[in-house]
């Protein structure tokens, strides 16, 4: 029957056959066809301007789904795991602002995003059971206000209710009100800055890099910040109260080259010390395997089932109670100079960890602590929190209550008083200008904030009179109390980085006035 019509209609029939087998007969198709029909009756059209009902669901699971809420009968969405940005950028090293007073360097107080993938040990359990069992440095009452303000996200969304379930690469982000413990104003010496290494002479109280309550205190953050020297590599580190020679290289390539030397042992290090009591005149070797007592606390012990390490002691001079001492470690262990100065019964004078009274009447020497390592690390912490200097341990708060219990910091004896705010300022919010634009981070308001005039002297010397914004936060126990400023004698311990030479490097520091013949104590 197709032989009888004409070659055009012909042509037209078997193109509208085969479109309708591709396509099942779409309008779309038809109409390319050229055969497209009028429909029987015209679709209702919905004035409202909302999308069909099929279109609302779809766009409702979509929305669900980025979310990460459950849908019905499924079990709760978690995105892919990102490549996170372990660096320092602009936006991180302008959260804050330094000021100085009373010989110490300050950091105002800022808002700061903590940042971390679910741990294997969080998978199934609750962020509820997370926080009261691994984050006890703030009661749970707490995080239910912090999830009620916007505080807590999973997965970039705001978590409302404690009780969900973790799972596997969930991503949990909590704001805080962070406050730094003061440092030293001691500005940072440069002994050597060129192509391939900057080289300073680190005051004591500065951590090397951001750890526990210190960020933008910090030598790593101090040259970001006011030295545009950023990208370091660290090659070695000194204890947050020891000072001395500091070097860090500005590419990979030269930090993986002074790595070499120091797995090798070509790297001739040299310390200075002022110990307690006579020490002895000969050369002194000290060969005791030292154990890590606690990573999270950082303190370490002699013990036969340490690790192995040397450390040669020679006497520079006594005064009749103490002895300055030169050291040179041959090994690299954590707090070795320290434990085995202890161990010989002749700790730094100052050492607010080896020379305290909790090591026992003889302070730990000859390894004899009479304490098994908790009791041992509860009465270290017990010390740190009722001096409230932070000159002790570094160790971050949340970090305690899990050593001690459920003690509250802020006792009576501790010498922490109620804050007394300014007056309230007007406009108190703060924006998300500071912020990086990759943290995701919501905008929020504090209930108080005080424009204050703080006078505060500069490295230089000079004094002048800044205005600053000071937030206090409604959720912040920080904002409510007031910590005594430690003294800058309190934050110095007698160690010092003397020396540090390489196959083809040798940077020298200046001998301390603690450790010249004609030093009296103050």
């Amino acid at each position: 029957m197709l032989l009888l019509l004409q070659p055009e209609r012909r042509w037209r029939l078997l193109s509208l056959v085969a479109a309708w087998g591709a396509h099942r007969g779409s309008p779309a198709a038809l109409t390319r066809a050229g055969m497209a029909e009028k429909p029987l009756s015209e679709p209702s059209i919905d004035l409202s301007g909302s999308p069909p009902p099929v279109k609302r669901r779809r766009r409702r699971l979509a929305q669900e789904k980025a979310a990460g809420l459950p849908e019905a009968g499924e079990s709760r969405y978690v995105p892919p795991p990102k490549k996170r940005n372990l660096g320092f950028t602009e936006a991180h090293f302008a959260e804050t602002s330094y000021y100085f007073e009373g010989g110490l360097r300050k950091v105002w107080p800022y808002y700061f995003d903590f940042q971390t993938y679910c741990k294997g040990r969080w998978v199934g359990k609750s962020l509820l059971d997370v926080f009261s069992n691994e984050f006890r440095s703030q009661p749970l009452e707490y995080y239910r206000a912090a999830a009620r303000a916007g505080r807590l996200r999973l997965n970039e969304q705001p978590v409302r209710d404690l009780s969900v379930v973790l799972k596997n690469n969930d991503f949990l982000r909590n704001t805080v009100h962070r406050h730094e413990p003061p440092v030293t104003a001691q500005p940072i010496e440069f002994l050597e800055e060129n192509e391939e290494v900057v080289v300073v002479d680190k005051p004591s109280s500065l951590p090397v890099h951001p750890c526990g309550r210190f960020r933008h205190n910090t030598i790593i953050f101090i040259l970001g910040k006011e030295h545009n020297l950023k990208e370091l590599h660290t090659i070695h580190r000194l204890d947050r109260l020891t000072s001395g020679v500091l070097m860090f290289a500005k590419s990979a390539d030269v930090s993986k080259r002074i790595d070499e030397q120091v797995r090798e042992r070509q790297l001739e290090k040299e310390y200075v010390c002022r110990v307690l009591g006579e020490f002895p005149e000969a050369e002194v070797t000290c060969e005791e395997p030292i154990l890590v007592v606690s990573y999270k606390v950082g303190v370490c012990r002699v013990d036969p089932k340490g690790k192995a390490c040397k450390t040669v002691f020679q006497r520079l001079s006594y005064n009749g109670k103490t002895s300055v001492v030169k050291c040179f470690p041959y090994t690299g262990r954590t707090h070795q100079i320290r434990v085995h100065l202890q161990f010989l019964g002749h700790p730094i004078i100052n050492d607010p960890i080896y020379n305290a009274g909790v090591w026992g009447p003889a302070k730990g020497k000859g390894g004899n602590i009479n304490k098994t390592d908790e009791e041992l690390l509860r009465a270290l912490v017990e010390e740190h929190i009722s001096k409230e200097s932070g000159a002790i341990l570094d160790i971050a708060e949340e970090d305690l209550k899990s050593i001690v219990g459920d003690k509250e910091h802020g006792s009576p004896g501790n010498c922490v008083k109620p804050a007394q705010f300014s007056p309230i300022s007007t406009n108190s919010c703060r924006t998300e200008e500071s912020k990086s634009e990759n943290e995701g981070g919501t905008s929020m308001c504090t209930q108080n904030s005080a424009l204050q005039l703080q006078a505060h002297e500069s490295e230089n010397g000079e004094t002048c009179t800044s205005e600053h914004q000071v937030e206090k936060d409604h959720l912040c126990r920080e904002c409510k109390i007031v910590r005594p400023d430690p003294s800058p004698k309190d934050l110095v311990m007698y160690l010092h980085a003397l020396r540090y030479k390489g196959a083809d490097f040798e940077y020298c520091s200046k001998m301390p006035k603690w450790a010249q013949d004609n030093w009296e104590e103050t």
